[in-house]
């Protein structure tokens, strides 16, 4: 981009142009909530303040953001939060980014579990599904396991911020190899790892590029997580608890066929 104007009005248009010329969907919302970022100010400030003139420093703050969005960096990553279920989550690269399909997990799972409820969140990430849970719920308390311990940093914080980290513990652990084996739980829930290999190509390049490979996929047909879940899961589950996994829309009838009948009560499987 050119340096021909400093106004909040002109760079906003100059860096929807250039975002929009580099295949960035809702270019000009980006570019708002880029600057927004930047100034720590709202939309409403950059709309009434339009003819606001940037400083240099400013200015070349704001264009190292946008080059690295124009670069397919996602928006989440670059200020560093993500909302979801109503609540900020902080997010980086070392942990997948929620999405709101995720939410149905968490309104199922409010659904199942009851005040005093003891939740396993398997590859909890930013820790979006049992902070959530537990927001809603003050009196459960929840185990976040994951294989990354970068994400599980971020996963403490965001428990610190939402003032649930005394109701929740944070373990490393690959499923359930590092906790105790045993029917305690009332609900284990998670947004495994569960992309086909052969499919990451496809993905959009923010998602493939950017998000960590091992969150999105185990390799192979992407079900080796989800397999896993639901061979040992019973194993740390009451005998009236429930798994709730999230799967992929084409991963229905591969679950099902997965679903030993003598162990469990397959009660719903929905795909969108």
């Amino acid at each position: 981009m050119e340096n021909v104007t400093v106004s909040i009005a002109a760079i906003l248009l100059e860096a929807a142009r250039f975002l929009r010329g580099a295949g960035v969907p809702d270019a000009s919302f980006d570019a708002g909530l880029l600057l927004g970022h930047l100034l720590k100010r709202d939309r409403t400030f950059l709309i009434t303040h339009a003819e606001e003139v940037l400083t240099e420093a400013q200015l070349e703050n704001f264009r190292e953001l946008v080059a690295r969005r124009a670069s397919g960096e996602p928006l989440q990553y670059i200020v560093g939060h993500q909302e979801f279920f109503g609540l900020d989550f902080e997010v980086s690269p070392q942990v997948l980014i929620p999405r709101p399909e995720t939410e149905l997990l968490v309104e199922t799972a409010l659904d199942l579990i009851k005040e005093s409820a003891l939740i396993c969140d398997v590859g909890t990430g930013s820790g979006c599904i049992a902070i959530s849970l537990l927001y809603k719920v003050p009196n459960a308390r929840a185990e976040a396991l994951d294989i990354s311990a970068e994400a599980l940093q971020i996963a403490r914080r965001n428990a610190q911020k939402h003032s649930v980290d005394n109701r929740i513990e944070f373990k490393l652990s690959d499923c359930f190899n590092e906790i105790e084996i045993s029917p305690r739980f009332d609900l284990v829930v998670s947004n495994p790892p569960y992309i086909a290999e052969s499919a990451l190509p496809g993905l959009q390049r923010e998602v493939r590029d950017h998000e960590p490979r091992i969150a999105l996929t185990p390799g192979g047909d992407g079900l080796s997580v989800i397999k896993r879940l639901i061979r040992e899961g019973h194993l740390v589950l009451k005998t009236s608890g429930h798994l709730l996994i999230e799967i992929g829309f084409d991963q229905p009838d591969a679950v099902q066929e997965s679903v030993d009948e003598k162990i469990w009560k397959l009660v719903e499987l929905e795909y969108w």
